[in-house]
Parts: C-alpha cells; sequence; structure tokens
C-alpha cells in the first residue's frame, strides 16, 4: 500500500458498526467511507453525527437489533465494536453466530494506519488538545494528514478525515488499554496520572500499560513525552534504556534536542509560551487560554517536527488553532454573563482548567457546573475533585454520571459537593432545579462553566435562556 493510499484492508471493505454515533466509532465510519467502504452502523439513539455520515452514504440504524446485519447475501466483512458494547448486545450476538469477523475499533483504526507515518498522543490528560494541534498545524503545512481524534475540530467540525498526506495522527486512548493495537513511529506521552481504575484495577496496572505502549513505538520511532510530569519522565529514562530515541519537553528539559519551556504569559485571549530548542528561543502563540494548553503545544511542535514539517510554518498553525468542541468551547453571553462548556472529569483537569479560566474571568467570578462521570471515578477522587472546585467562586454539583456502571450506593454528586471548601457549594441533582440555581447564583461580570464529561454539556443554552429571561 502506497502512503496516503485509498486503498482498504479486505476485511473492512464491508463494515458495520455498533454505536456509530459515538466519537471514536464516527471517525472509524468517515475514514471508511472516504476510502469507497460500504458502511452500516447502529446505536441505541439519534446523533447529530448521523446526518454527515448518512449524506456520505452510510447505512444508520436507530435501535439495535440481529437483523441490522442484514441477510446472507449482503452482509458486513466485519462488525466494528468498542468496549462499551457488552457481550449480550444482539447485533454482536448475531455476528459471532454467523463467523462474520468482529474488530475492536482500535484493531479497524490500526488497520487504517496501515501505509502511513503513524503519529500518536497518548497521556492522562490533554491528548485530545495535543493531538488536535499537531493535526491543524500540519494542515496549515500542507501535508493533509489523516486523522482521528476524540472531539471535534472547531475548525473544520469533523473528529476524522482520510488526508493524502501519507501522515495519520491519532488520539491514542489507554482508558481500555486498546492503543496497544497502534505502531507508531512518533508517540507523544503528555501525563500518566492514575485513572479508569474501573477497567485497569490498580494505579499500578495503570502504569504499566503506558510501559507496554512504549514496546508498540517502531524501532525507528521517537518519544516525545513531558519532562515535568514524573512517570512520564520515569518512562522516558526507561525508553532510553531500551535504546529508543526519547524529545523532551518542559521546563525541566535539557538536552539539545528537547523544548525547554522557558516562560509562559497569559493573554486576553490565550497566551504565549517561549521556548529554547536546538540553540534558539521561539515563540509560540496558543489562543485558548492556560498553561497547561501551551505545554500541550510545545508538544505538538516537537511532533509536527518529527514529522517533517518547519518549524515557522507549525508555529503559524498553532497560532491559528481554534479549539475542540467542549475544551472549554464559548457557549454565548447573556447580559454579562459568559457561558462556556468543558470536558474536564479528572481532577488534575478540572483544576488546571479552572486555573485557566480564573485568567479568562478577568475580575468577574467564576461559577461552575459541575457533573461527577463515573461512579468508581467519583468514588476514588472525591476529595480530589473537592479541592479542585475549591477553585471557582460557587460550584453547583449534579448528580453522577454513570455511562456504563451501575450504580453504587453512597455515590452521589453531594459526596464531592459535602467536601468542597473555598467555595460555595450546592448539591442539585435535578437538571432543571440546577439551571434556575445558577440563573439565581451568577452575578453580572461573572463566567459559568459547564463541566464534566456526561450529559451536562446540554445545559449552557438552558442556561443562558434562563439568564436572559432573569435580566429582562
Amino acid at each position: 500500500m502506497t502512503l496516503g493510499s485509498r486503498e482498504l484492508p479486505a476485511v473492512l471493505r464491508s463494515a458495520h458498526l455498533i454505536g456509530i454515533g459515538g466519537a471514536g466509532m464516527s471517525g472509524i465510519a468517515r475514514i471508511l467511507l472516504a476510502r469507497g467502504a460500504r458502511v452500516s452502523g447502529s446505536d441505541a439513539k439519534d446523533s447529530r453525527a448521523f446526518l454527515t455520515l448518512r449524506a456520505q452514504g452510510a447505512r444508520i440504524e436507530v435501535g439495535q437489533r440481529a437483523e441490522n446485519l442484514g441477510s446472507d447475501g449482503d452482509a458486513p466483512s466485519a462488525v466494528v465494536v468498542s468496549t462499551a458494547i457488552k457481550e449480550s448486545n444482539p447485533e454482536l450476538l448475531a455476528a459471532r453466530e454467523r463467523g462474520i469477523t468482529v474488530l475492536h475499533r482500535a484493531e479497524a483504526l490500526a488497520a487504517l494506519m496501515e501505509g502511513h507515518r503513524v503519529a500518536c498522543i497518548a497521556g492522562t490528560h490533554g491528548k485530545t488538545s495535543t493531538t488536535s494541534m499537531l493535526t491543524v498545524a500540519l494542515q496549515h503545512c500542507r501535508l493533509d494528514p489523516s486523522f482521528a481524534i476524540g472531539g471535534d475540530l472547531n475548525e473544520s467540525g469533523a473528529n476524522a478525515h482520510h488526508g493524502g498526506g501519507g501522515i495519520f495522527v491519532a488520539e491514542a486512548d489507554e482508558s481500555d488499554g486498546s492503543f496497544l493495537s497502534y505502531s507508531p513511529s512518533v508517540a507523544v506521552i503528555t501525563n500518566i496520572e492514575p485513572d479508569h481504575l474501573d477497567h485497569h484495577g490498580s494505579a499500578d496496572a495503570y502504569n504499566a500499560v503506558f510501559s507496554d505502549f512504549l514496546a508498540r513505538v517502531r524501532p525507528d520511532g521517537v518519544l516525545i513525552v513531558c519532562a515535568d510530569d514524573g512517570p512520564a519522565a520515569e518512562l522516558a529514562a526507561r525508553a532510553e534504556r531500551q535504546g529508543v530515541r526519547v524529545r523532551r519537553y518542559g521546563r525541566a528539559a535539557t538536552g539539545d534536542a528537547d523544548a525547554r519551556v522557558l516562560d509562559y504569559v497569559p493573554g486576553e485571549d490565550g497566551g504565549t509560551v517561549r521556548v529554547g530548542l536546538g540553540g534558539a528561543e521561539l515563540r509560540v502563540r496558543v489562543s485558548v487560554p492556560g498553561e497547561h494548553m501551551a505545554f500541550n503545544a510545545v508538544a505538538a511542535l516537537l511532533a509536527g517536527l518529527e514529522l517533517g514539517a518547519e518549524s515557522t510554518d507549525l508555529i503559524d498553525g498553532l497560532a491559528a488553532f481554534g479549539g475542540v468542541r467542549r475544551r472549554f468551547e464559548f457557549k454565548g453571553r447573556a447580559g454579562d454573563v459568559r457561558v462556556y462548556d468543558d470536558y474536564a472529569h479528572h481532577p488534575t483537569e478540572v483544576a488546571a482548567q479552572l486555573r485557566a479560566v480564573r485568567q479568562t474571568a478577568g475580575p468577574g467570578r467564576v461559577v461552575v457546573v459541575f457533573q461527577p462521570h463515573l461512579y468508581s471515578r467519583t468514588k476514588a477522587f472525591a476529595t480530589e475533585f473537592a479541592e479542585a472546585l475549591g477553585l471557582a467562586d460557587e460550584v453547583v454539583v449534579l448528580d453522577v454520571y454513570g455511562a456504563r456502571e451501575e450504580p453504587e450506593p453512597g455515590v452521589t454528586g453531594e459526596l464531592v459537593a459535602s467536601r468542597i471548601s473555598g467555595a460555595g457549594a450546592h448539591y442539585e441533582p435535578a437538571f432543571d432545579r440546577a439551571v434556575t440555581l445558577v440563573s439565581q447564583l451568577a452575578k453580572p461580570g461573572d463566567l459559568v462553566v459547564t463541566m464534566g464529561a456526561g450529559d451536562v454539556t446540554q445545559l449552557g443554552p438552558e442556561l443562558l435562556v434562563e439568564l436572559d429571561r432573569r435580566d429582562r
């Protein structure tokens, strides 16, 4: 297969995706369709992703039934699933009974990477933003990368694309260990901090999967890590002992090939990071707020250089990056109150984002509507969430968004709200009452953020309507 080829692996020439509306699955569907595959899929409920996929030729059913796989004459060559799909799913059961090849989402994506130079962005935090920054920067360099990201780029509104440039950029998900399907030439690890313990079971097991990922880097490849993150730095040292080439970024980076962060200056709309690299000093403008975002941009810069792009073009591309949906996404203004939405769902992410929000809020207060994600994560990190949320002025905590998990007795949003100090804390499990409460709490000049990985994102428009009604 030649670089940038539209050729499809035979097994994916006719694919049925269970849960096709999800971020990862819809991205694979986009690429398959662009390469000429026959694509079908299903999901439990309708999704905004369906409109585009159907327009591109996908056959999508709402509701999951065995007959969605078609008859023997038009059955798919493969059924693609994610970890979220249970073995009891009727379509998965039918596929196994009929002997249809079943691929995990990551296996399908790995097959689509064949023939490309692959860059995988991994880490507990920041991988979606870093992957997105690298993609936009490479597009600015006219390298037309293929990409698969766990969020929609603000520039294109897309989470995936089949490009002709011979480069494939992918967000590498460690939550279920599925990133071990990839074999990158360029691997980035932004940080390592225990998470997804519902799958991995322990912090040691979670850390170990990154060591396994290191073994997936191609022999001629490079590992890029944040030198300021202890576990990532330890992994980098281990990689070097194993003969893997390593490049580091951060304040602790010191080598000639490293990108040393010399300074970060926040601005009205983002900030500028000053970087020492190869004896030169570079200034990288980032249009999204927060020092953590500036560090992500430096990681993307190093990755882009490894992929053959010029530093000047990459820096211009990074400055043009307009963000990712649900990453401190501006939803609107009602009177003098601004409303944003953010995906942060781990204590470290919440704290980093709230520090960045402080720089954006100016003299106004910060009001957060936080929805805990997963019962296991809420139980394990309730105190850490409370400490992070204490950086706000007022916090309304919703109930837990369980996603794939069953409820646990005593594990509710109140577990977090009751531990918050330094901010006004309110536990309100009902969405409608939470909207009313926030509209009462917010004052002119305040900044409101809805935060979490669940359906809290739906509250932004409702808050704007309620705030507008209040101010009439």
